[in-house]
């Protein structure tokens, strides 16, 4: 267990949940923690919805774990990071990133949820991959394989270490000849150096400015720490590329992210470097969650609320977002995707928007 950021005390758990092996497995690592049985995993009124959590926040993310049963199974088309956004084996974090989505749609404080039903999420998944047959042609996401991202509502490397559903993903996709799996990760976990994956999952450890992530990505493993493990990784067998997410616009940001790249090359030998490929997304931002953030984080809101920057996008879910004027933003990522081009010549970027 990752000393800090996971303290288990208390387990919200289905009873459909408890009794199946993946089930039991979680609630054995935990024997001190109490047990609480509730009717829904995403209907827990002491955890989820409600706003005045925001003053105990990290506490619910270190201490509350939930154990449930994922209803719906679906493989939602992405076409971005991934084919397909492969049906959830967890959602929630222990990790408290300010610019982060999840909360707005799954409650404020968001800790983990695990969910048990492991075998019947596989098994859609090799459905569901052999139905695609062999990819057609090459796209964005990978030139052979269907992708299918496995951590969208979470980080899987932080999921690996109160259970062994991520594993389990991994070990998968390994034997699947036309898929591989992918994820985003902002935490080091180096239990997954021993799985051997063959080149079927792979893992983008998100990037930024340190300047940038000291007060932005709240409990996360140090910008050195994940740049240092990627050879590493990519010895281990995983396919390794990264994000460079989310990229925040203020003064002097261009030379803190030239400095970035810098020291991402110094970081990374000849293996990591030729397959090396980087994804570039610009802050999205919302009022919601922005005034949620005035309660326990105001200085991150200097950084990231910048109106005068900004322009409202009302989303599909009617949530007011705001990102980058248009127009100046096309000239942000136009500078940083030259950038990159001059400082990681061999990085291919996959997308920037």
């Amino acid at each position: 267990m990752s000393s800090g950021l996971l303290d288990i005390r208390r387990i919200y758990f289905e009873a459909a949940a408890a009794e199946l092996p993946r089930g039991k497995e979680v609630l054995a690592k935990f024997p001190q923690a109490q047990l609480v049985e509730v009717a829904s995993h995403n209907r827990i009124d002491e955890v989820y919805g409600d706003e005045t959590n925001v003053n105990r926040w990290v506490r619910i993310k270190r201490e509350a774990l939930v154990l449930g049963v994922k209803k719906t199974l679906a493989a939602r088309p992405n076409g971005r990071s991934a084919d397909f956004i492969a049906p959830s084996t967890a959602n929630g974090c222990a990790m408290a990133c300010a610019y982060c989505y999840v909360p707005r749609h799954k409650g404020y404080s968001n800790p983990i949820t695990v969910f048990a039903n492991i075998d019947r999420i596989e098994g859609y998944l090799k459905r569901h991959a052999a139905k695609q047959g062999v990819k057609p042609a090459p796209n964005e996401c990978d030139p052979t394989a269907w992708v299918y991202d496995i951590g969208e509502n979470s980080d899987c490397s932080v999921d690996a270490r109160i259970s062994d559903n991520v594993r389990d993903l991994v070990t998968l996709f390994r034997w699947m000849p036309n898929a591989k799996a992918s994820f985003a990760t902002k935490h080091v976990n180096r239990d997954l150096l021993d799985w051997d994956p063959q080149g079927r999952t792979r893992i983008r450890f998100s990037l930024m400015p340190q300047r940038d992530a000291k007060l932005l990505d709240i409990r996360t493993s140090p910008i050195a720490e994940r740049m240092a493990a990627i050879d590493d990784f990519v010895a281990a067998g995983y396919e390794v590329h990264v994000n460079f997410s989310p990229v925040v616009v203020r003064d002097g940001w261009l030379e803190d992210w030239a400095e970035l790249l810098g020291d991402l090359d110094a970081a990374i030998g000849p293996a990591a470097r030729q397959q090396l490929a980087a994804e570039v997304i610009f802050l999205t931002h919302n009022r919601e969650l922005h005034e949620v953030n005035l309660g326990w984080h105001p200085k991150a809101e200097e950084l990231i609320w910048r109106p005068d920057l900004q322009q409202p996008k009302r989303s599909q879910n009617g949530s007011l977002n705001v990102r980058y004027r248009t127009g100046a933003k096309g000239e942000y990522v136009a500078a940083l995707v030259g950038l990159i081009g001059e400082r990681l010549p061999y990085c291919r970027v996959r997308y920037a928007f």
